[in-house]
């Protein structure tokens, strides 16, 4: 088997050399280039597994070169040389497409993981495309851009900020990147922000050392070490405190955190996933996250479109995610008629893909055969269908009433339905946390699960 070739450009001879010694003894093939027009004369005839540039090159720099392989070669991964501490060079460089980037004065252990990691990529990405076509459904223009986005970020170790409205699937998002990338046989460590204790939030994150607080009987490895040499994906980022987010942009500046407790950092390696229901930007400026925070996660942007944006895709979706609950449930059977599809469509889904699927469990266990109507998905409670079918009125303290007679032959389910609609809307408010949600209600996190559980609105 042929070994894998690396492209080393570098002005410098001292740096080719090493590179070239280090890489060699790897057992890889190694070609040289001076400037970027050998560079570019280099990766035409070489077509190499992988290219190591530096940054500053006596005809251009390294983020031409980049541009160039991105252009004309996608399937070479480029990694970046660039000066200690130059954060600016670095993101430029994740920006127009490197694959990673690594900072001089060069270690060496840190650039083997570097190379290894990339020479993972396979240079055919059919493969990668038809995974992220079969893991995202539809066929919505904001569907196709996304996949191709995330077949080409699976491919990169850059940090990457996923927004989109509550129940979107930004998590699906960055599972997706996680599992079609080189890291994918590491961890996938998923922490909600919102939902760790202040207090609690810093040890959760990078650990602490035994006796280093009441409680604390022996060490324990934080979530950055939980998922070395895979992703940390931080949802609902924009609810970090703002001294943890200080804290925080240490470690990924650093690529090291000190547990609670300790003298020392541990290095640390993991790709940085973060996502949130916010505008981080407006976030910024009203000062409740750190811009130069900001500046480092959100290098690459990705939106999750809504389903309201995806309108077109719900009868493959709706009907993809009742096959597997029913699968789930022993039924292979299951199946929507077009009235329960009409009343979907009619239906604003402010909850996304996490509400759709908790309707359908609802209907599915509800439904007398093994075919969901509209009846059965209970749109009639759940929403008004007719506008005009029930009136709300605002009293003088602002709390919501309905008309009397909805409640005639059926309090218990009218007053069901309120309920329901209550708790829905509070979960929505506080992003599924039940802990927020039964403080938002100002009640006890036990009655919060005894009510969703009798409503049949448990997750």
């Amino acid at each position: 088997m042929a070994a894998q070739r690396v492209l080393i450009v570098d002005d410098e001879p001292d740096i080719r050399e090493l590179l070239d010694i280090t890489l060699s003894r790897m057992g890889l093939e190694t070609h040289s280039a001076a400037t970027l027009s050998e560079a570019q004369s280099a990766v035409s005839e070489v077509i190499p597994d992988l290219c190591l540039t530096d940054m500053r090159l006596p005809d251009g720099n390294g983020i031409h070169l980049v541009e160039y392989i991105q252009q004309e070669h996608p399937q070479i991964p480029v990694a970046m040389i660039t000066a200690h501490g130059s954060v600016e060079t670095a993101i430029s460089a994740l920006k127009a497409g490197a694959f990673d980037f690594i900072s001089k004065p060069i270690e060496l252990d840190t650039l083997r993981k570097l190379v290894s990691s990339a020479l993972q990529l396979e240079g055919d990405t059919s493969r990668l495309d038809n995974a992220v076509v079969q893991d995202l459904l539809g066929d919505a223009p904001a569907i196709r851009t996304l996949r191709k986005q995330i077949a080409k970020l699976a491919r990169s170790q850059a940090p990457v900020h996923i927004r989109g409205e509550s129940g979107s699937g930004k998590e699906v998002v960055a599972r997706l990147i996680h599992n079609n990338g080189p890291r994918a046989t590491g961890n996938f460590i998923a922490v909600n922000c919102g939902a760790i204790p202040p207090d609690l939030m810093e040890s959760e994150l990078f650990g602490h050392l035994k006796g280093s607080f009441t409680g604390a009987n022996a060490d324990k490895p934080g979530l950055f070490q939980a998922a070395a040499g895979g992703t940390l994906f931080l949802d609902e980022v924009a609810d970090l405190p703002l001294p943890m987010q200080v804290k925080l942009l240490r470690a990924i500046q650093e690529k090291a955190v000190r547990p609670v407790g300790g003298s020392e950092e541990i290095p640390t390696d993991v790709r940085l996933l973060s996502a949130t229901h916010k505008d981080l930007g407006a976030e910024v400026e009203a000062g409740r996250f750190r811009d130069d925070l900001f500046y480092r996660i959100n290098v690459i942007d990705l939106h999750v479109p809504s389903l309201r944006e995806r309108a077109e895709d719900l009868p493959l979706l709706a009907r993809a995610l009742l096959k597997r609950i029913a699968r789930d449930n022993g039924n292979e059977q299951a199946d929507l008629d077009d009235s329960a599809l009409e009343a979907l469509g009619d239906y604003s889904f402010p909850g996304n893909v996490r509400e759709l699927e908790n309707i359908l469990e609802r209907s599915l266990a509800l439904a007398d055969s093994g075919t969901i109507s509209a009846d059965d998905l209970q749109f009639s409670r759940m929403t008004p269908r007719n506008p005009a079918a029930r009136t709300r009125k605002s009293d003088r303290e602002g709390m919501q009433t309905w008309s009397v007679e909805e409640a005639y032959g059926d309090l218990e389910g009218y007053l069901e339905d309120i309920e329901r609609q209550i708790l829905s809307r509070a979960l929505e408010e506080s992003r599924w946390n039940k802990t927020a949600t039964a403080k938002l209600l100002g009640i006890s996190f036990r009655s919060l699960r005894y009510r969703l559980k009798k409503l049949q609105l448990e997750d």
